[in-house]
C-alpha cells in the first residue's frame, strides 16, 4: 500500500482534523529538545481517545507501518523523534485531569496532561505530587512515565515508578491494557504496567495514568549552604538526613563553575561575598515554619562548628525561597548559550560523585584545553549533569560522548540517570547493561511487539 492510499485509510477512520499531513504537520512536531536532526513522518495523529489510538495502531499494524508516541517533546534524548515513513502520535489533545481522590490520595489523568497541570490540581486537593523538573509547564505526564523521569523530588519521593499505581496502555496491534487498578499491594502475576514505565514507547503507548499523591507538608524550610569540598557536600547531607529524616526534600549541588554560569547567564546576583567550591539547596519539610527554620538554623549551625559548611542563608519567606531556588534553574538557559550544549545525566555510586567530576574534567582539560563544562545535579540520588559547551570543544561531540561515558564505565555508573536512551545513548548502553540483561529486553520487546513498530530505532 502507498503513503497516500495509507494516509487516506488513517483519515476515513479517524477523520482529517486528528489525522494531519504535509505542511498542517508544524516543525516542532519533527524533533525534540535533544537537537537530533529533525524528520517528517507521514502523518501526525491528534487522538482524543484512548479508542482514536487504539484504532490507530490498529491500521498501523495492519500495513506495518511504525509509530512513535511524542509528549512534551521536551526529551533529551532524541526519544520522540519521528521515522520517515512512519506516524507520530501526539497526545496532547488527551490532557484531561479526570478524576481526584483527596481521601485516598489518587489521582487519575489522560497521558497528555502536562507536570505543571497534575501539580496545580494536587495543590488544590490539598495534596501534592512528587515528582518535579525544570520542564513541568511543557512536558507531559506520559512521557514522564515513559522516561521513567526523576528530577527534583527523587530524594523523598523516588522516581515516577513509584509515583504510578496504574496504567492504561494500547499495545502495537491496538490492544488496550487496562491496569488502573489503585492498590498499593496487588500480588497477581507480572505487574504489567512496570514493562512500560521507562521503555520510552517502544512497547506500546500510555494513554492514561493513575497517580500516587502525598500529603502537603504544613511548612517548608529553603537554605542555600556552601561547603568546601565534595565530601563535606555528603557530610552536611547525612547531617541533614539523620536530623530530619525524610522530611530532607531536595538536595541540589551545583559546583562553582555551574553558580557562576547562572548568575552571569540570568542576570542574578551573587549569593555570597566569595566564591565556594560547591553550594547546595536544601528543602526541608516540617509542621511549623518557625520552629522549622530555627531547627535547621541549628543544624546548619553544628556543621559550621564541624567545618563542614563555611556560609549558608536560610530562606524567610517563600518568595526568598524561590529566588534561591532560581539559581538552580540555569540549565534552561544552555540552548542560548552554549553551541551546542552536549548534556549528560549519569548515575554514579554517590560517594564516587566528586572524584568522577573530577576524573572528567582532568580528562577534558587533557583533550581539550579550554573547554567549558559545568556539572550540578540531585547528588542526594546519586544523578550528576554533565553540560559543555561544543563550542569549546570545536564541536567534537561525539568525541565528548564516548570520553565520559568511558570514565563512566570505569567508575561502574549508569550512562541514564533519568533522560533515557533514545537515540543518543544507544552506542553507550551495553556500558550499563550485560548482554544477558539485553538479551532480556529484546525478548520483552518481541512478546509484546513482534513487527517491531513502536519507536523503532529507539534505546536498541
Amino acid at each position: 500500500m502507498s503513503q497516500e492510499e495509507f494516509v487516506k485509510d488513517l483519515q476515513q477512520a479517524l477523520g482529517a482534523e486528528v489525522v494531519l499531513v504535509g505542511d498542517a504537520v508544524e516543525a516542532r512536531y519533527h524533533s525534540d529538545w535533544s537537537g537530533t536532526p529533525p524528520a517528517a513522518p507521514w502523518a501526525l495523529v491528534r487522538p482524543r481517545s484512548t479508542e482514536e489510538v487504539s484504532t490507530a495502531l490498529r491500521l498501523c499494524h495492519a500495513h506495518r507501518v511504525p509509530v512513535v508516541p511524542q509528549g512534551g517533546l521536551t526529551g533529551l534524548a532524541g526519544g520522540a523523534v519521528p521515522v520517515e515513513g512512519g506516524v507520530a502520535i501526539s497526545l496532547e489533545r488527551m490532557h484531561a485531569i479526570e478524576d481526584i481522590n483527596a481521601r485516598s490520595a489518587v489521582m487519575q489523568v489522560q497521558a497528555g496532561a502536562t507536570l505543571q497541570a497534575v501539580q496545580e490540581a494536587a495543590v488544590e486537593a490539598g495534596l501534592v505530587f512528587g515528582v518535579d523538573l525544570g520542564a513541568r509547564g511543557s512536558c507531559q505526564i506520559g512521557g514522564n512515565v515513559a522516561t521513567n523521569a526523576g528530577g527534583n523530588g527523587v530524594l523523598q519521593h523516588g522516581m515516577m515508578r513509584e509515583q504510578v499505581l496504574g496504567l492504561e496502555v494500547v499495545l502495537a496491534d491496538g490492544t488496550v491494557l487496562p491496569m488502573l487498578r489503585p492498590m498499593i499491594k496487588n500480588n497477581t502475576g507480572y505487574d504489567l504496567k512496570q514493562f512500560f514505565i521507562g521503555a520510552e514507547g517502544t512497547l506500546g503507548v500510555i494513554t492514561r495514568v493513575l497517580l500516587r499523591l502525598r500529603p502537603m507538608p504544613q511548612a517548608k524550610a529553603t537554605a542555600l549552604v556552601a561547603m568546601p569540598s565534595f565530601d563535606q557536600a555528603l557530610v552536611v547531607l547525612q547531617r541533614m538526613q539523620r536530623r530530619f529524616g525524610n522530611s530532607v526534600a531536595a538536595f541540589e549541588l551545583m559546583w562553582d563553575n555551574f553558580v557562576q554560569a547562572s548568575v552571569q547567564w540570568q542576570h542574578l546576583q551573587a549569593p555570597f561575598a566569595e566564591r565556594h567550591p560547591f553550594l547546595a539547596l536544601i528543602d526541608v519539610d516540617g509542621k511549623d515554619e518557625a520552629s522549622l527554620r530555627e531547627a535547621v538554623e541549628e543544624a546548619l549551625g553544628e556543621a559550621m562548628e564541624a567545618g563542614d559548611v563555611v556560609d549558608a542563608v536560610i530562606a524567610q519567606s517563600q518568595t526568598q525561597a524561590k529566588t534561591l531556588w532560581k539559581l538552580r534553574e540555569a540549565p534552561a538557559e544552555l540552548n542560548t548559550h552554549m553551541h551546542p550544549p552536549i548534556n549528560f545525566d549519569v548515575s554514579l555510586p554517590q560517594s564516587e560523585i566528586g572524584r568522577f567530576a573530577d576524573a572528567i574534567q582532568a580528562a577534558f582539560d587533557a583533550r581539550w584545553p579550554g573547554h567549558f563544562t559545568l556539572f550540578f545535579g540531585h547528588v542526594g540520588d546519586g544523578n550528576l549533569h554533565v553540560s559543555t559547551d561544543g563550542a569549546s570543544v570545536h564541536g567534537e561531540c561525539e568525541a565528548v560522548e564516548a570520553e565520559l561515558y568511558r570514565v563512566v564505565g570505569e567508575f561502574h555508573g549508569s550512562v541514564s540517570a533519568e533522560h533515557g536512551i533514545g537515540l543518543h545513548k544507544k552506542p553507550f548502553l551495553a556500558m550499563s547493561r550485560t548482554p544477558a540483561e539485553l538479551a532480556a529486553m529484546r525478548a520483552i520487546k518481541a512478546a509484546l511487539d513482534p513487527l517491531g513498530l513502536m519507536n523503532p530505532g529507539k534505546v536498541f
